[in-house]
């Protein structure tokens, strides 16, 4: 093999690196591959280094920023098939982490911390671990089958009670937002967002842009502020939500994020969480994300796995990065 040459990244390397890579080897890869894209120092910082052999692009590697999650970089390197085992992933590595370091010294990022996506027993996860980077949080995709959960009761089971505990709510509105924006910043606790904005929390998860579509919630039950024989002024605060979003086929699962209030305490979160999910799942089935960190979810989900009434889409992603 001759000597390789380095360069930064220029429109139309994606279409010939597809080319010589062929197609994505996991899902992680396909998504970061769009990722690779020319350097910019703004809007988000990101380097993107090629690798040639005698003037055919056969590597590249990214390094860039997000406003969101900033107490890490994401990075990816691919290399082509035919030139692994050669040390290049390493080298693109040491360059993207090398051009990290200046940017952090010229005060344009405040980290040189690394994270990245890999499937387990992949070629990237050997080489993620072998480069120093330790699993921060396993993700999984489940789809619940319908009727998987019991119909919960509320109070004597009147239709009124239930009307008062599970409510439709617009996306827009302000009291779902902060509960998605607090529950979120709750769950991934282990890659800190700060506290989001309403503005953010809209544009990522409940804007028309995001496919969403609608909204439910579950509610405690409404207490009156002047005694038991005083009839409820107020709903009761929000406990659960499932935000739904766009389906494809007709007949397939409906994507469906699922949440509580951060502020209950594990046992509440787990049972206002497995009476939402029990209503949404009814009749059809859901589709939903899964996090380690997602505790109250996962008390929920993980007896319905191994019952056989949910089952894993896919394989499971890993979020691999340093401390």
């Amino acid at each position: 093999m001759a000597e390789l040459s380095y360069r930064p990244w220029r429109d139309g390397d994606d279409l010939a690196l597809n080319e010589i890579w062929g197609d994505p080897e996991t899902f992680q890869a396909g998504q970061f591959r769009g990722a690779l894209a020319v350097s910019q120092d703004a809007g988000p910082w990101r380097r993107t280094i090629v690798a040639e052999d005698q003037g055919i692009a056969v590597a590249a590697g990214v390094v860039y920023s997000t406003a969101l999650h900033a107490e890490r970089l994401w990075v990816y390197v691919e290399v082509a098939r035919d030139h692994r085992g050669t040390g290049l992933a390493a080298t693109l590595l040491a360059m993207l982490r090398a051009e990290a370091a200046a940017a952090k010294a010229a005060g344009t990022i405040g980290t040189t911390a690394l994270r990245t996506k890999v499937e387990p027993g992949t070629a990237g996860a050997a080489f993620a671990a072998r480069i120093g980077l330790a699993p921060l949080q396993r993700s999984r995709v489940v789809v619940v089958s319908p009727n998987a959960l019991r119909l919960p009761v509320f109070g004597e089971g009147t239709e009124a009670e239930a009307t008062e505990r599970v409510q439709d709510l617009a996306t827009g509105s302000v009291e779902l937002t902060d509960v998605v924006g607090r529950y979120y910043e709750a769950v991934h606790a282990w890659d800190p967002t700060g506290p989001l904005s309403p503005g953010t929390v809209q544009r990522l998860f409940l804007d028309d842009l995001t496919g969403a579509h609608g909204a439910i919630v579950l509610r405690a039950a409404p207490e009156s502020s002047f005694g038991a024989s005083v009839a409820p002024t107020k709903k009761g605060r929000v406990q659960a939500f499932v935000v739904s979003y766009t389906q494809g086929a007709q007949d397939a699962p409906t994507d469906v994020f699922v949440g509580h209030e951060p502020a209950l305490a594990p046992a509440e979160a787990a049972d206002a969480v497995r009476d939402l999910l029990a209503l949404i799942a009814h009749q059809h089935p859901v589709v939903l994300e899964l996090d380690e960190s997602m505790t109250a979810l996962r008390a929920v989900v993980e007896p319905l796995l191994e019952a056989g009434k949910a089952s894993v889409r896919g394989v499971e992603t890993l979020v691999v990065g340093e401390s």
